[in-house]
C-alpha cells in the first residue's frame, strides 16, 4: 500500500493524454519520469512537448559507473552513434538529459544554487560500482556543494520482489563500505544491523536475497553528506505496476520508459 507520507513529494501529471511522474524536490526544473504510455516515443519527441529549442542527450547504457558531461558527448560523438555510459551531467541551459529504465533506478539530480543537473541509470552493477557518487563527484568538480543537491529516484523494481544471488547481494552491499577492503562478513552484518530501513532481506526458506537498489543508492548519497530530506524515492514498483511501467523481470521484453530533466532555469 502506498501511503500519503511516501507520496508527499510525488505528483502524477498528464501530458498529451498520458501520465507521468514529477518530484517536488526538483520543482525548479522541467522534468519527468515517463510511463509506458509514452512508448515508443524517443527523448527528442518527448522533449519537444516541453521545449522546442532544447538539445537532447542520452547514452548507450552499459551498467557502468561512467559519467559524461554534455560537452564531452558533443565533442566525442560521431555519426549519430551513442557513447557508452550511465550518467550525464550538464552546466548549460536548454539541455535535456535522459536515461532509460525498465527495472533499474532512474535518478535525477539538481543543484538548486548553480542550476546544474544530472541523470543516472543505476542497475545493480552500476550501484555496486557507485555510479551515483561518481556523478556527485563530477558535479562537485564543477563547484557544486553537497548541501545544494536534490535527488529524485524514479520508479524501479521494489526490494520486496527483486531477488538476487548471494554473490550479487554481496557486491552491492560492499559498495556501502566506500571500497575499503578491510571488511569481512561480520563487519557487513554489524553494519546492516545498525542501518535503519535495511535495504536487504534474506529468505531462509528460499535461500535467496531480496534487495532494494534504490535504498542502497540512498545510503551511498547519505554517506556523501546528502541530507535525507533532499532525497526522495518514488513509491511505485515497475514489476508490480504493470499498467504504468515496463518491467524486464516481469516480461523479459526489452521495452523501456524514459526519465529526463531539462536545464532550463
Amino acid at each position: 500500500m502506498v501511503t500519503d507520507e511516501l507520496t508527499a513529494n510525488w505528483q502524477w501529471k498528464i501530458l498529451k493524454g498520458s501520465p507521468y511522474l514529477t518530484c517536488s524536490l526538483l520543482s525548479k526544473w522541467t522534468h519527468g519520469f515517463f510511463t509506458r504510455s509514452f512508448y515508443p516515443l524517443f527523448p527528442e519527441e518527448i522533449g519537444k512537448f516541453f521545449h522546442l529549442n532544447i538539445t537532447n542527450y542520452q547514452l548507450k547504457q552499459v551498467h557502468s559507473n561512467l559519467i559524461l558531461s554534455s560537452d564531452e558527448i558533443d565533442k566525442f560523438s560521431f555519426n549519430s552513434r551513442l557513447l557508452l555510459g550511465d550518467g550525464i551531467i550538464s552546466n548549460k541551459k536548454e539541455q535535456a538529459l535522459w536515461v532509460a529504465s525498465a527495472d533499474c533506478v532512474p535518478i535525477l539530480i539538481g543543484d538548486r544554487k548553480t542550476g546544474y543537473v544530472a541523470v543516472v541509470h543505476a542497475g545493480w552493477k552500476g550501484t555496486a560500482q557507485r555510479v551515483v557518487p561518481e556523478a556527485i563527484i563530477r558535479l562537485q568538480a564543477w563547484g557544486s556543494s553537497i548541501e545544494n543537491l536534490y535527488v529524485a529516484m524514479g520508479p524501479a523494481i521494489s526490494g520486496r520482489v527483486y531477488q538476487v544471488s548471494e554473490t550479487v547481494a554481496t557486491k552491492i552491499l560492499m559498495s556501502l563500505f566506500n571500497n575499503k577492503k578491510a571488511y569481512d562478513i561480520n563487519d557487513m552484518l554489524e553494519f546492516l544491523h545498525n542501518t535503519p530501513n535495511i535495504p536487504v532481506f534474506f529468505d531462509h526458506i528460499k535461500n535467496k536475497f531480496y534487495i532494494s537498489i534504490a535504498q542502497v543508492n540512498q545510503i551511498q548519497l547519505e554517506q556523501l553528506g546528502v541530507q535525507k530530506n533532499k532525497i526522495s524515492i518514488a513509491p511505485y514498483c515497475t514489476y508490480q505496476s504493470s499498467s504504468n511501467f515496463f518491467s524486464y523481470r516481469r516480461t523479459n521484453a526489452r521495452r523501456i520508459q524514459w526519465s529526463g530533466i531539462i536545464s532550463d532555469t
